[in-house]
């Protein structure tokens, strides 16, 4: 799959954002531990976002593949964890999604997304479900608050460092969502952690 430039990624974050429901996470989890997050939390309209990298070690996953508008995306997930449990897997983790084109440049119907639920290891799966391998790199990441959908207004600001660190994009855009929307009704209190791999450019 391709890799989203850095400018392109500015240019994504304008066209992702669409008013619709939260996405429905089901019961995967209800709330990861507050002493996961270890940065200030950023918050809508997301005009200051605090960030930092950090080395993400591998993270084994299942996943549907989405071709299309990203803000159907996070539709999948209930999919993704009823499949999960039918096939008899254990998630751990919260759901994530995967985004790895520009919908500046791609048409919207050849758009490729993930959406994603970490696993513990690598395990055989049956379709329609499949595994993937997020590999151990170094991430951009921050914390946003706020609806789904929206959190995609948060990447400007993590780019924006990426760029005062002489880096540039290395993979897909990954959004974790961190709270469940049906434990947590204030749309305020939704929890999400945005990750991009990067490398250097010296």
């Amino acid at each position: 799959m391709k890799l989203i430039p850095i400018t392109l990624l500015l240019a994504l974050s304008a066209c992702t954002v669409r008013s619709q429901a939260p996405i429905d996470l089901g019961p995967t989890t209800a709330r990861w531990s507050a002493g996961y997050i270890d940065l200030q939390v950023s918050h809508p309209p997301f005009e200051q976002v605090e960030a930092n990298w950090k080395v993400r070690m591998q993270v084994p996953y299942v996943y549907l593949e989405h071709r299309g508008a990203y803000v159907d995306t996070g539709s999948l997930i209930p999919v993704l964890q009823a499949e999960l449990s039918a096939q008899g897997l254990v998630p751990d983790g919260p759901p994530f999604c995967l985004f790895y084109d520009d919908p500046g440049v791609t048409p919207t119907e050849g758009l490729q997304s993930r959406a994603c639920i970490p696993i513990h290891s690598k395990v055989p799966v049956l379709a329609p479900l499949a595994f993937g391998l997020l590999p151990s790199t170094t991430v951009a990441y921050a914390f946003a608050s706020g609806a789904y959908p929206d959190v995609p207004q948060a990447w400007p600001g993590i780019l924006a460092y990426v760029e005062r660190q002489h880096w540039v994009p290395g993979g897909p855009v990954r959004e974790i969502y961190l709270v469940a929307p049906e434990a947590e009704p204030d749309l305020g209190q939704l929890m999400s952690e945005i990750e991009i791999p990067v490398r250097s450019t010296r």
